[in-house]
């Protein structure tokens, strides 16, 4: 496909992505709970079935039906893109991610695999309330076999879902859907499809290394322009993909700056924060303060807006988190 450039929404970069998928590749599924008549609950899938026919469909409302269906179409030749509506809903199908999906190419010796793609959303958004509001990449990127990413920008939206899709092992798509409808922006369709994995510096700076990733990254951003009106740059890196993770660029930049922020939305405690932590320990660069982790503290999303903005992480406590980390004082 010859590449352009066209003015769209985050959500219509997914659904440009989808489009494209199921044009090029005529064993390419989508389906989920109303992604084909509604259009998705979100607006997302609007349109596809209309072009697309009976490759696109409904489903009942049972996630366990949604991904066992994704893994055995996926078995015989198909390459199924099957919706989650929120990653909340994605913990009824365990079983089948976890001990099916993910465990079909090493069971069977290779000879058998299974090119899923799931795509779901997840985050807080005003009364999303505590089970429609969780963070989980790190459960999944815990689980050897799946493969997870979470685009930010929406030129990612449209790469990253199809990298995914035409990746031969399965794949889980984090979005946000406080991104969905938040403006447009100019972004290249078609072109080559780019390969799996790889972070990205998505602002330079020589005085910390923020790492973050999804819908965090545009708080963190704007946490950036605050440290630099105090004179010091922030070099920020937006993972991307959560697993593989691009540990060489964060080694990188940390080596670089000697100072670290992990910047996410999940809870702290047992968050990729740490693991990106643990990375940096053991690559043994001697940091010139202690690294920072931001996120949510162990609790569970209140349904007041006003309680849950306090349990966020905000581009202010981001903010404070780097103005700490470039204060004076070095720890050898």
């Amino acid at each position: 496909m010859p590449e352009l450039t066209s003015r769209l929404s985050y959500a219509e970069a997914v659904n440009a992505a989808l489009h494209r998928a199921l044009a090029e590749d005529g064993t390419t599924l989508l389906f989920g709970e109303d992604v084909a008549v509604p259009g998705g609950v979100f607006g997302v899938t609007k349109g596809l079935r209309q072009q697309f026919g009976e490759r696109v469909f409904d489903t009942p409302i049972s996630e366990s039906a949604i991904l066992g269906g994704a893994i055995g179409a996926a078995m015989f030749g198909a390459r199924p893109i099957a919706e989650i509506m929120w990653a909340d809903f994605s913990l009824v199908a365990l079983d089948q991610l976890v001990n099916q999906a993910a465990n079909v190419r090493y069971v069977s010796r290779g000879r058998v695999g299974a090119p899923i793609t799931v795509r779901t959303q997840q985050g807080h958004a005003p009364g999303a309330c505590a089970q429609h509001s969780q963070n989980l990449e790190a459960f999944f990127a815990h689980v050897p076999g799946l493969r997870v990413c979470m685009p930010a920008t929406h030129q990612d939206a449209y790469d990253l879902l199809l990298s995914s899709i035409w990746c031969d092992d399965p794949v889980v798509v984090i979005e946000n859907r406080t991104l969905y409808h938040a403006g447009r922006q100019d972004i290249r369709i078609g072109g080559q499809v780019r390969p799996i994995g790889g972070a990205r510096i998505r602002r330079p700076g020589a005085d910390v290394t923020v790492v973050t990733w999804g819908a965090m990254l545009h708080r963190v951003l704007d946490a950036a322009d605050r440290l630099a009106a105090l004179g010091f740059e922030a070099e920020v890196v937006d993972a991307r993909w959560i697993r593989p993770l691009d540990l060489d660029t964060v080694l990188a930049s940390v080596k670089r700056t000697r100072r670290l922020v992990v910047a996410h939305e999940a809870h702290v405690t047992g968050g990729v924060g740490g693991e990106i932590v643990a990375a940096v320990a053991e690559a043994g660069i001697p940091l010139r303060r202690p690294p920072i982790r931001v996120g949510a503290p162990p609790t569970r999303i209140p349904a007041a807006p006003a309680l849950a903005q306090a349990v966020i992480p905000s581009a202010d406590t981001i903010a404070e988190a780097l103005a700490l980390a470039v204060s004076p004082g070095e720890t050898r």
